[in-house]
């Protein structure tokens, strides 16, 4: 296959096209390399997957030293950049991972979720149908489940309150990839991510952060007064799954019922899954594995919770488990122990 993963200068992106190159599939990746976070752990990212950062030019293709692989530097929201890419590199796949992360930074500016995250999945959900693109994964997340407080959350679970809107955009991503499964026949699978960790992760996540301050003495900011959960899980587990599903995409349900529609399946090739560790860690265990790794304590300003947030998250990945044998094998202490392991060479703690 000839796979398109947007996303390729982001963390779950970046792991996603080595794994697929690993298995020998083509990979062309695509980013837009913005200044969201720091551009140098991006390109860092690119170097890694054979890419030099001097030959990068907007919308150009740049060839990889590893056989298989090119990048383009290119925004989701240029349809005419996107349709003309999907019409020159003929996708047999695609995994969307590209979006405008944060939902701290959604309150902040709004208006770079609507462009990244809707008219960009609008340009790739446009260049399967305009291609016979009939393969396509793409990343939605936890965050959808909003004010839901049973858990473990389920896939057939109302998400319809979302409490940002970086949530909001995700669910509104699902409901496209529906409408087109439905009246294209494209076949979509959408994966809810949880906390996903591990090296060359994002600097606006919590390991990054603490590990960041904890090593250079400045305290961390422990939101909700230390009162929080989280499914963490480790990238490489996250990528085993995201592999499954593009090897194996959506088919209809053949037993959908009309009458109590299920909103992670459908008669057409449509499909929502969770994708996590299925095992929430309290935020303080968190730290403390961290400030054991670290070597070192954390000075902590408890706050009270911030807008947008969620006490807990924890994810029902039977479905995923049932339909393609997925089973998380990364452990929090050896995680967190691979994660400051790359944290101290790269940053050359």
């Amino acid at each position: 296959m000839k796979i398109l993963v947007t996303g390729t200068a982001g963390f779950i992106g970046f792991y996603l096209a080595k794994r697929l190159l690993g298995k020998g599939y083509e990979v062309v990746g695509l980013d837009n390399i913005n200044d969201y976070y720091d551009v140098g752990l991006k390109y860092g990212r690119l170097k890694e997957l054979g890419i030099d950062s001097d030959k990068i030019e907007p919308n150009k293709r740049v060839d990889s030293t590893i056989d298989g692989h090119c990048f383009y530097k290119m925004d989701l929201a240029d349809s005419k950049a996107v349709n003309k890419l999907f019409a020159e590199e003929k996708f047999d796949a695609v995994c969307n991972l590209a979006a405008q992360a944060g939902v701290r930074y959604s309150l902040e500016n709004p208006m770079a979720y609507i462009q990244s995250n809707l008219t960009g999945f609008a340009n790739i959900l446009e260049g399967c149908r305009n291609h016979d693109v009939e393969n396509l994964c793409y990343a939605s997340s936890s965050s959808v489940y909003g004010l839901n407080k049973s858990m473990p959350f389920k896939v057939s679970d109302s998400v319809d309150h979302p409490v940002s809107l970086y949530a909001a955009t995700k669910k509104s991503n699902e409901l496209m990839a529906h409408t087109y499964s439905h009246l294209y026949g494209i076949r979509t699978t959408g994966l809810r991510f949880f906390t996903v960790y591990g090296p060359w992760g994002r600097p606006d996540m919590a390991p990054m952060l603490f590990a960041d301050a904890i090593l250079n003495g400045r305290p961390i900011n422990v939101f909700n007064y230390g009162k929080m959960e989280r499914d963490f899980t480790y990238v490489d587990d996250i990528v085993e799954g995201v592999v499954h599903v593009i090897e194996k995409p959506a088919d209809p349900d053949e037993n959908f019922d009309f009458h109590h529609p299920d909103p992670a399946a459908s008669p057409a090739p449509y499909r929502v899954y969770n994708i996590g560790n299925g095992s929430p860690v309290k935020l303080m265990d968190f730290i403390t594995t961290l400030e054991k790794h670290l070597g070192k304590k954390a000075q902590m300003n408890m706050m009270p919770m911030q807008p947008g947030d969620v006490e807990a998250t924890w994810a029902d990945t039977s479905a995923l488990e049932n339909h393609f044998g997925y089973r998380p094998q990364t452990g929090l202490d050896e995680g967190i122990g691979k994660f400051v392991e790359w944290y101290k060479g790269f940053y050359k703690v």
